[in-house]
């Protein structure tokens, strides 16, 4: 998969000024990627879920939009051979490269691993308006409120907080605060949902801690602003 992966990544980030170095955020990317295969499996259509057919967490709706026609019990899950539309793909691209997460593939791998998988599972909007606040409460930033994609500001904050908290407080400092506004967007999603309550337990059990915190502390930290 890290040859594909590669690939992607390139395309994505090697025309930007903050290109640093490729092959290791490749890896990390891979890696990443495959903790969130882990948790979402392949193929799934459960009746409760408003995602409908889903497959390697992509749902039906977003592999229409890049274009795949097929049935979705076969959306591939690497662009191998002939496919161009993949679940790497759309993951790189959407999950990764949009939301402005690059940098922090670079910077801090475990807390762009947390920002990925939340936003796989309910977009990139929630994950990008809790680091914001998280950078606000933690480390002083003024950040706005905002769902927007991550963005030299926001990577300058958390290189800011590094520097006053050290890198591995920094980054499970940063853990835990997402992870609490994550489980407590989940409890109320399921309160205000009984359709979504029999996934509470999961969501809970497979999202809400799942980055190591040993994990913290293996960036490379070269992209630049």
């Amino acid at each position: 998969m890290t040859e594909g992966v590669s690939t992607l990544v390139e395309g994505e980030a090697a025309a930007r000024s903050g290109w640093g170095g490729k092959g290791a955020i490749a890896a990390a990317v891979a890696v990443i990627l495959a903790s969130v295969y882990a948790v979402e499996g392949g193929y799934v259509n459960d009746a409760r879920d408003p995602g409908g057919a889903t497959s390697y967490g992509v749902t039906e709706r977003v592999a229409r939009d890049y274009g795949y026609r097929g049935d979705m019990r076969r959306f591939p899950q690497h662009c191998d051979g002939p496919a161009s539309i993949c679940a790497d793909a759309v993951y790189v691209r959407s999950y990764i490269a949009a939301p402005g997460y690059m940098p922090l593939v670079d910077i801090e791998p475990a807390i762009a691993g947390e920002l990925i998988d939340t936003a796989v599972n309910m977009g990139p909007r929630r994950p990008n308006r809790w680091f914001r606040l998280t950078m606000n409460v933690l480390g002083g930033a003024r950040l706005p409120d905002s769902a927007a994609s991550l963005g030299p500001a926001d990577i300058a904050a958390y290189r800011l907080l590094q520097a006053k908290l050290g890198v591995m407080p920094a980054c499970t400092a940063t853990l835990d605060a997402l992870d609490a506004r994550q489980a407590a967007e989940y409890r109320r999603l399921a309160a205000a949902n009984a359709k979504l309550r029999a996934f509470l337990k999961g969501w809970l059990r497979n999202r809400i801690g799942n980055v190591d915190r040993r994990s913290c502390g293996k960036g490379d930290g070269r992209w630049v602003s």
